[in-house]
């Protein structure tokens, strides 16, 4: 366990900004890569042991119960043999009562204890989860500086081009207008289509305020 999380803050919880900073430069998708796969081998072992951590709680709760239940019966138990004379009998359930009683004390206290490791072990992973996030928004910025990087360097490449003749360029000049009239054609339809969804529902609304009135 305790290499583990020692694992966890080496990989999760540090910070990484520095070690970043320092090899953005050379490949910073490619480091980006690496950290989160280890750190979501990390997170994922991490929900494994709270799972594991939550059965456990379980199975000493109903240890727990079964000991108290125990302890209870055999209290009664002891009772009705002192009232019977069973003296025997008495010590005997007695006994056992007070044997059930000890566990159950102790399992208590380990329970009470397993609870606060769990509370533990989910704060640990929310905050690996926010960890990993950060990163995944990170490396999704650093991929759009790297594709606004690429973008200029062809369009850079193109427009620098000798090759890049007066008909290319007025290729993109129509395909701007279309794409201006196509734009304008859309607004206009889709003014249409609201106005007259409109009237039609001002036309309901009217039929049916007149509907009421003559009722």
């Amino acid at each position: 366990m305790t290499n583990l999380f020692t694992r966890i803050k080496n990989t999760v919880l540090a910070d990484l900004n520095e070690a970043l900073d320092h090899k953005e430069k050379k490949n910073p998708i490619a480091l980006l890569n690496q950290y989160l796969r280890e750190c979501e081998q990390e997170t994922d072992k991490v929900r494994k042991l709270i799972e594991r951590q939550y059965q456990l709680k379980d199975e000493f709760a109903r240890e727990y119960q079964q000991a108290a239940d125990l302890s209870e019966k055999r209290k009664a138990q002891a009772d009705i043999a002192a009232k019977a004379g069973e003296q025997e009998l008495h010590q005997f359930a007695f006994q056992e009562a007070n044997h059930y009683e000890e566990r159950a004390t102790r399992i208590k206290n380990t329970l009470n204890e397993a609870a606060t490791e769990l509370q533990n072990l989910e704060n640990k992973y929310e905050e690996m989860k926010h960890k990993l996030k950060d990163m995944h928004l990170r490396r999704m910025e650093l991929m759009g500086r790297e594709n606004v990087s690429r973008a200029n360097h062809r369009i850079n490449r193109v427009m620098d081009n000798d090759a890049f003749s007066e008909k290319s360029y007025s290729k993109f000049v129509e395909i701007d207008s279309y794409l201006e009239r196509l734009e304008k054609e859309v607004t206009q339809s889709y003014n249409r289509n609201t106005i007259d969804a409109r009237i039609d529902e001002l036309e309901k609304s009217m039929k049916k305020e007149e509907k009421l009135l003559n009722e």
